[in-house]
């Protein structure tokens, strides 16, 4: 599909297909669409608010912006002020060096996916603000926007880091169209929408398929690419072992392909435990068990009988492993909040798997006590949705600000006899001590 034949099927429609919704923000910051069902794991947090006493016994260090958010918001803003000079040259060069050497954060993001998304972030969120609000932000370059990337496409045709940026922001835009809900709740226009971008990334993307040796950042975008694709489920298990043994220490390569090899993606169970297996033991001199973990964490969170099916001591043993060979703070905080959020409190009408996530609930206690040393609000606030991709934070101070009560909640409770006996909490960096108040 070319840029013309793109605009006249996709893009223009989108003037005439604004809605006045009536989103709201809920009580954490997050805006909510006026369809939207609130989650049960949501719903279910009662009681959140620590106490003051619970909160003057608690002393955990709490920075702000973290190392992590640091290092992300520094290559985001750097592919974003790039893409603003339109210095595609110096954004081309930076992801390609940063994909060769597999680049990552401290806390394990890929620094080529942050300059990408920093590059297109402007058209994307132009977009995401329009299609969420019905009403698209004063100078959004919309119609400019993704017109202007598709004319820097046209220039540099023969860079696949370039046909990668691009194809992604169609990616994105398609599914800021269609949403992450069941596909019968999609309705005809968005699921139309959602293809035609699929269909124009898939053209993109397409010159590069036979390119020896495949890099890292274009292995992600035909990962990404299958995930709109009807003959998905066909190819996109070997797409991410691809992926996953290009950049082995790539924990979001796994956890993605876990998610789409879901019954309601690309998959079924079965093809789910065993590719968790399969991606444990070939990546075990980097993660150990963890890898099964990492397939297995976000599949579980969304679906009952994928988390009833779980082999939870090889979990937990992922877990483990997981916790040490990273130690990150960024890591510990999403591994604690999983567990005691994300899992811990998304009960359900499922008894073998609400077993199953008691059982993991039990493990954010070990993983306080043994790894915990400093708080990370935005993480455990994440964690309370269930890590929506889609989510759309207005307020970001509120969002934090509800994290970190369901941390201290949760943090309190484990160490209530310690607070009961009048006894103060107190986290180092070898871990949390007691002494006198």
């Amino acid at each position: 599909m070319q840029l013309a034949s793109y605009i006249s099927k996709t893009v223009n429609p989108i003037l005439g297909a604004f809605k006045r919704a009536t989103p709201h923000i809920d009580e954490d910051g997050v805006v909510v669409p006026h369809t939207h069902v609130r989650p049960k794991r949501v719903a279910a947090r009662q009681n959140q608010t620590p106490t003051q006493n619970d909160t003057d016994a608690l002393v955990i260090p709490c920075p702000d912006p973290t190392a992590e958010d640091r290092e992300r918001d520094f290559h985001q803003m750097r592919g974003q002020r790039l893409a603003r000079q339109e210095n595609w040259h110096d954004i081309s060069s930076a992801i390609r060096l940063a994909d060769r050497s597999l680049s990552k954060t401290s806390g394990g993001m890929p620094v080529a996916d942050l300059i990408s998304y920093g590059a297109r972030a402007d058209v994307v969120q132009a977009c995401e603000h329009a299609l969420l609000s019905g009403k698209p932000a004063k100078g959004a370059p919309i119609l400019a926007g993704i017109e202007a990337l598709e004319e820097v496409l046209a220039e540099c045709g023969q860079d696949y880091i370039i046909a990668a940026i691009v194809a992604h922001a169609h990616m994105d835009i398609a599914w800021a169209w269609r949403g992450t809900c069941w596909d019968a709740e999609v309705c005809q226009r968005n699921k139309e929408a959602f293809q035609a971008h699929f269909d124009r990334a898939r053209d993109i993307l397409e010159p590069f398929q036979s390119l020896t040796p495949k890099p890292a950042f274009l292995a992600a975008a035909e990962c990404a690419l299958r995930g709109g694709c009807p003959d998905g489920k066909l190819k996109i298990a070997d797409a991410y072992q691809q992926l996953i043994d290009l950049d082995p220490e790539n924990a979001r390569a796994m956890r993605a392909m876990g998610n789409h090899l879901l019954p309601r993606w690309f998959g079924d169970y079965n093809q789910l435990e065993l590719e968790a297996r399969r991606t444990a033991s070939r990546t075990q001199s980097t993660w150990g068990a963890g890898a099964y973990t990492w397939v297995q964490l976000d599949a579980i969170a969304f679906d009952d009988e994928a988390c009833a099916r779980l082999d939870v001591s090889f979990f937990v043993d992922g877990l483990r492993d997981i916790l040490e060979r990273t130690n990150n703070q960024y890591i510990v905080n999403l591994m604690a909040a999983y567990c005691a959020n994300t899992m811990g409190n998304a009960r359900g009408g499922h008894d073998e798997a609400d077993q199953v996530r008691s059982q993991i609930a039990d493990c954010a206690k070990w993983i306080i006590r043994e790894h915990l040393t400093e708080l990370h609000p935005m993480i455990w606030a994440h964690a309370a949705r269930g890590f929506d991709n889609s989510l759309r934070v207005r307020c970001p101070d509120r969002f934090a600000a509800a994290g970190q009560a369901d941390a201290l909640r949760i943090i309190g409770n484990l160490f209530r006899p310690d607070i009961a006996a009048g006894r103060k909490v107190v986290f180092t960096e070898d871990g949390p001590v007691t002494r006198p108040a």
